[in-house]
């Protein structure tokens, strides 16, 4: 028998899709807010615009015409300051005027441009339209030099331009390949960057799906969301590293981590027993590698339940994770958000008591099959659920654990969709929405959650939080790896593409599995993926359970003298790094940066993404293709020192490299003055007490560098409180002379070095005197307290000097 169902619409052969024509329409009104939030209401929709600083502007489409100034916990409460801003009407457009940047609407079809303060085009918008049910998108101009960069955790190369990318946390463990379009940290940023020309930022706080497309057109390119609404940030620069740090004001900056945590990790899915994990920690230590942390990945836990230690394979937990303490090793567990549905499981039983899973609108739990089997998820988009799930790592920080790893967030579920099903409804304190317009967020919040709980529990001490799915402003919680990668040499190259875009996009803390998670790795593979990895800012060695074991000692024992060669190199260049960790977390800054960042009018880095900055003073160059001993490096503009050999080159110009297997590329621009770690411990610590020395690699006559030096007690938040001394130094370099001037804007730690230790590096004269230059006149270094001696075969100085100064003038001649 035939129903009505026979005849339903979507059955008919001639049903026609018509293509959205929708527009914003001509502005009917204008009207301003208490809140200095602009309304431009227009035939179909009003657009919000609320100038955030003097830089930034957020645009929000209001499809329903009223007014709503949420933003999600992505953006900075403390973001949003005073700004004088002025409207003017012609007759032809509105233009709201602020210190900065001018917002140009056309009255006509409100479409939106940005022009600087001198009156400069900035960005041109082409169309706000809807494309499809619910989806709605923005068109912005681009021109033929235009370069586009950031937009998080992506693979291909360094410029985005002529790709296109979605976001959508996503657990991918197929090979990552460039045609992969998203990938488990969504950051819907973009930075438009051309030469000579000012450069911006569009932050798109939006955490449902939404898209990037560069492709699709030579002359512009279109963000679109596919849940909710256009909620966007405009960035201005005008200078690349300006929008970076107007970026990370918008969405926060991450904590300065402990030194432990930007050490060298060991994992593995999985070290499998109580035993293993001792072994491979005396390994470590018997072979003089230095480490800091060893993971322990899932099979730690009794059948996969989280906060739990299988009570066979780790039958005693905390005198282990002692033993380790004593050895300077910490233990970092993985924690995965999935609760195994077991009616005996505390952590379930409190879940289900206290309402804290998620559910879909009916009410029925949602379950999904993850590792325990059938699991309930916390619903962390509410803060009750967060501050529970941080007190859950009561259970590790009483063993005296410090650190977390946070995988399968994204969340990954074991379905057709591989995620929590869509129509899940999140209550998020009070604001519901579904898991459609809020997935991105899940991993973040859950990492947030992580984060506050260990920081509440630990005294005073800073924890240490990995995760593998994040969103914008993830840097104020976690640090991220890049995920399942394999142990291709061309993962090894990719590496660095995607760490760099996602320091860009405000994410400084993060780097790869050395030697590549799945598949096999080599023995070359493994000695190159580690010269290269422990200058990444996080350096992790990780592997699958099916794989070659990838250990720092497994190949042999020249490829192990290459990992402890370069292992301990990273933690000699560990008071460097920590000063760029400290850059870090006051600016935005990367700690690994594109050469286009430090320089900005070189046209030929605009898209060079196979050697990196540290910093602004080391240029890393790795191998990256097998049986190769040379390679080109392109040196920049300046002087460049050789770290290994010493020899100087001009920049401005590639050279070729040679190196062998046991060589990285490695050079220091000149003038630099790198602090640098002696400790021949096995694991060398660094504190304010450690032996550290201040090389000066001397610049060209008549050059001038600058620099600064941060230390702190490396574990602690007494640096909040003004507990660390940050050292400014200036260095003048003559023909016969170098002045030397050093002062601390801060010497706030209680313990106090006697003396600090200076190096001159390649002087090009023999120094015959050291004058010290003070308010009554100069005197001699011996005089002030001080020794020195000059090798002359290195050409190079020592110089050892009282540290009771506030700041003092050096003068080499």
């Amino acid at each position: 028998m035939q129903t009505s169902e026979t005849i339903h619409p979507d059955k008919s052969d001639i049903n026609t899709i018509i293509e959205s024509n929708w527009r914003m329409g001509s502005i009917q009104s204008v009207h301003c807010e208490k809140q200095g939030v602009y309304l431009f209401r227009s035939e179909n929709a009003t657009l919000l615009l609320q100038p955030v600083n003097d830089y930034v502007v957020r645009v929000k489409l209001l499809i329903d015409h009223v007014f709503d100034l949420g933003t999600t916990i992505a953006v900075q409460e403390d973001a949003f300051t005073p700004v004088e801003a002025q409207l003017e009407e012609t007759p032809l457009e509105y233009k709201l005027i602020l210190p900065a940047i001018t917002v140009v609407l056309g009255k006509s079809d409100a479409r939106m441009d940005f022009y600087n303060a001198d009156g400069h085009l900035i960005s041109r918008e082409e169309e706000l339209s809807r494309t499809g049910r619910g989806v709605f998108s923005c068109t912005k101009q681009m021109e033929p030099d235009s370069h586009i960069y950031g937009l998080g955790e992506k693979t291909s190369f360094l410029d985005k331009k002529g790709e296109k990318y979605d976001m959508w946390n996503s657990d991918v463990y197929d090979p990552h390949v460039p045609e992969i379009e998203c990938l488990y940290v969504s950051i819907p940023f973009l930075i438009h960057f051309r030469y000579d020309k000012p450069a911006y930022g569009i932050f798109l706080d939006n955490p449902g799906r939404s898209s990037f497309d560069m492709r699709s057109s030579e002359k512009s390119y279109k963000f679109q969301v596919h849940a909710g609404t256009i909620d966007y940030y405009f960035v201005y620069g005008p200078e690349l590293k300006d929008v970076v740090k107007r970026y990370s004001d918008l969405t926060g900056r991450m904590d300065i981590p402990p030194a432990w945590a930007i050490g060298y990790h060991q994992s593995r899915y999985s070290y499998m027993d109580q035993q293993e994990v001792m072994t491979l920690a005396r390994n470590f230590q018997d072979k003089n590698i230095p480490c800091d942390v060893i993971y322990l990945d899932i099979h730690y836990m009794d059948e996969y339940r989280v906060f739990t230690f299988d009570p066979v394979r780790f039958p005693n937990p905390r005198k282990m994770i002692n033993e380790l303490k004593e050895m300077g090793i910490k233990i970092v567990p993985i924690v995965d958000p999935g609760v195994k549905k077991d009616p005996e499981y505390l952590p379930y039983q409190e879940g289900i008591k206290n309402d804290y899973f998620c559910k879909k609108l009916e009410g029925d739990l949602f379950i999904g099959n993850v590792w325990p089997g059938a699991s309930a998820f916390p619903d962390f988009t509410e803060q009750e659920v967060r501050s529970w799930w941080g007190e859950q790592h009561r259970y590790y920080t009483e063993m005296g654990i410090h650190g977390v790893w946070n995988d399968m967030n994204e969340p990954a579920v074991f379905n057709a969709t591989k995620t929590m099903d869509l129509d899940v409804v999140h209550r998020n304190d009070g604001n519901p929405k579904t898991h459609r317009e809020v997935h991105n967020l899940y991993g973040m919040l859950m990492s947030m959650a992580t984060q506050q709980g260990l920081k509440e529990q630990l005294n005073g001490e800073r924890p240490f939080v990995l995760t593998r799915a994040g969103y914008a402003g993830i840097q104020k919680y976690a640090a991220t790896w890049t995920g399942d990668n394999r142990s291709f040499w061309e993962h090894l190259a990719m590496a660095i593409p995607m760490v760099l875009n996602l320091g860009l996009s405000g994410q400084p803390f993060s780097g790869p599995d050395i030697g590549g998670f799945a598949h096999n790795s080599s023995p070359e593979l493994l000695a190159r993926w580690t010269q290269a990895g422990v200058f990444f800012p996080y350096c992790r060695n990780h592997s699958v359970l099916e794989s070659v074991r990838q250990e720092p000692w497994v190949f042999g024992s020249q490829i192990e003298e290459i990992c402890r060669k370069y292992i301990r190199l990273r933690y000699q260049l560990m008071p460097y790094l920590y000063t760029q960790f400290y850059e870090a977390h006051k600016t935005g800054l990367p700690i690994m940066r594109p050469l286009i960042m430090e320089y900005p009018n070189d046209r030929s880095v605009y898209n060079l993404c196979d050697q990196f900055m540290v910093g602004n003073s080391l240029l890393v160059a790795p191998v990256l293709r097998p049986s190769t001993e040379y390679r080109s490096v392109y040196l920049p503009e300046g002087d460049w020192i050789d770290y290994w050999s010493g020899e100087r080159f001009t920049g401005g110009r590639h050279i070729l490299a040679h190196a062998p297997l046991d060589v990285l590329p490695l050079y220091i621009k000149a003038g630099t003055i790198l602090p640098e770690l002696t400790d021949h411990n096995w694991k060398p610590v660094m504190n304010e007490l450690s032996n550290i020395t201040l090389n000066i690699f001397s610049g060209v006559v008549g050059s001038e560098s600058y620099g600064q030096w941060y230390e702190d007690d490396a574990r602690t938040y007494a640096y909040e409180k003004g507990a660390y001394n940050l050292l400014e130094f200036t260095a003048e370099f003559n023909q016969d002379s170098i002045t030397l001037k050093l002062a601390y804007l801060s010497k706030g730690l209680p313990n106090e070095r006697n003396w600090l230790d200076l190096n001159v590096k390649l002087l090009n004269f023999v120094p015959k005197s050291i004058g010290i230059i003070t308010s009554n006149g100069k005197i001699s270094l011996g005089d002030f307290g001080g020794t020195w001696s000059y090798d002359t075969e290195i050409q190079e100085i020592k110089l050892q000097v009282a540290n009771h100064f506030m700041d003092m003038e050096l003068v080499i001649e």
